[in-house]
């Protein structure tokens, strides 16, 4: 499960599609309805929350609204009715540890889009987050490694903490 912190308008259409399927599973698991994935740590960021299930679907609403302005067909009825409690903090350093990861995937599944993001420095946040000063957030898997210094995949991405 990768719920992105950069904005779905960088992630290709099976990028964009899969955040989708995975955003409708997080918020699954949040209510209470789906057993796998309990425990996976992308979903600190949202139970961390006063409302975990309204910060999930206000995230899920920035990704059906970047779906829908390349003309996809999702079901904003999915979304669930609540609201979250204001914007979620990312840190710097998450947000360039996920667009490394990002161009790493798009290097082998997307080439040409890759080539095209390749000039942009630092992305812009998914909508329902903000960013904040600080290394790789503690969810990440294996964070501990990252934290000693290595930028995965051979990245650029600055994280000017």
């Amino acid at each position: 499960m990768r719920l992105w912190s950069v904005h779905p308008k960088y992630l290709d259409g099976a990028g964009l599609i899969a955040l989708w399927r995975e955003g409708l599973l997080a918020q699954a698991v949040l209510r209470g309805r789906a057993t796998g994935y309990r425990h996976h740590p992308q979903l600190k960021r949202f139970r961390a929350r006063r409302s975990p299930c309204g910060a999930i679907a206000d995230y899920l609403r920035g990704v059906h609204a970047e779906a829908v302005r390349r003309g996809y067909a999702v079901a904003a009825r999915r979304i669930g009715r609540a609201r979250g409690s204001g914007a979620i903090s990312v840190t710097r350093g998450q947000l360039a540890y996920e667009w490394n990861h990002l161009m790493a995937k798009l290097a082998a599944r997307n080439p040409a889009l890759r080539k095209r993001l390749a000039a942009v420095r630092l992305p812009a946040p998914h909508p329902s987050l903000r960013v904040v000063p600080g290394q790789v957030e503690e969810w990440e898997r294996g964070a501990r490694r990252r934290r000693r210094g290595s930028v995965p995949h051979g990245g650029t991405a600055r994280a000017d903490v």
